[in-house]
């Protein structure tokens, strides 16, 4: 007996497409992939600082382009426009971007307000381009005492909203004063090993995704209804 094909009274079935691998593409960049660091810490000694410079060791060794963004001089949201040039330089670093890694302390058992900042800078559409879509991500966080997961909980659910492919594995450093030497450098322990393994995986999700994001984040409810029908229906009074 053949299988029927079931009835779906309310698609829209010119919207309607049928996942494949023939609509991804197959051939492979060439570059490097090119990773964005942030952190979230403006101590001179800060240690999610000294974790990412760690992980953009790692990533280069594995073969990537890494940049690191200094969230110095970085206004709050709102209290400048977006002309201010430490935010074009954060925006066109997102752009730039292929995937990130976030890292940041634990303050009042959240990630600190330095962390999310850099993230509110960046809207979810810049003149038809979703600078955070379909990128891949890694998260991280340093601990000042026993070893917690709040900053990565709400880092994840962040990336979530952001659109962003937010890789299964995390680190998390606790007591992370004790884990690095008076250069910057980490030490060899199990959260060193654990860092190796995200920017590990890092590298692989965004090797097998970079080249088909936006057919990974292609969704049927906005091929229905355009970004401007959207807009005129979210924003009428």
């Amino acid at each position: 007996m053949s299988e029927q094909q079931p009835t779906l009274p309310n698609i829209e079935e010119s919207a309607f497409d049928i996942p494949s691998t023939n609509a991804m593409q197959l051939s492979s960049s060439t570059h490097k992939p090119r990773i964005l660091l942030l952190y979230g810490s403006l101590r001179e000694r800060s240690f999610s600082r000294l974790a990412v410079e760690e992980s953009a060791r790692l990533l280069n060794a594995f073969g990537a382009e890494t940049r690191i963004f200094n969230p110095t001089g970085l206004p709050q949201p709102d209290t400048e426009d977006d002309s201010h040039p430490k935010v074009k330089e954060l925006r066109e670093l997102m752009i730039w971007s292929e995937g990130q890694v976030w890292c940041s302390p634990e303050r009042h058992g959240a990630m600190t307000g330095i962390l999310k900042s850099q993230i509110d800078w960046v809207p979810l559409n810049m003149g038809g381009v979703r600078p955070t879509q379909g990128k891949t991500l890694a998260i991280m966080q340093v601990c000042g005492g026993s070893q917690s997961f709040n900053a990565v909980n709400q880092m994840r659910v962040l990336g979530r909203w952001m659109r962003m492919v937010t890789i299964p594995n995390q680190s998390s450093v606790a007591k992370a004063f004790l884990e690095f030497e008076e250069d910057g450098r980490m030490k060899a322990s199990p959260y060193y090993n654990r860092i190796v393994d995200v920017m590990e995986e890092l590298m692989k999700f965004t090797l097998l995704l970079r080249d088909n994001k936006d057919y990974f984040v292609d969704r049927y409810s906005e091929r229905v209804e355009t970004a401007e029908q959207v807009s005129q229906r979210v924003n009428q009074k």
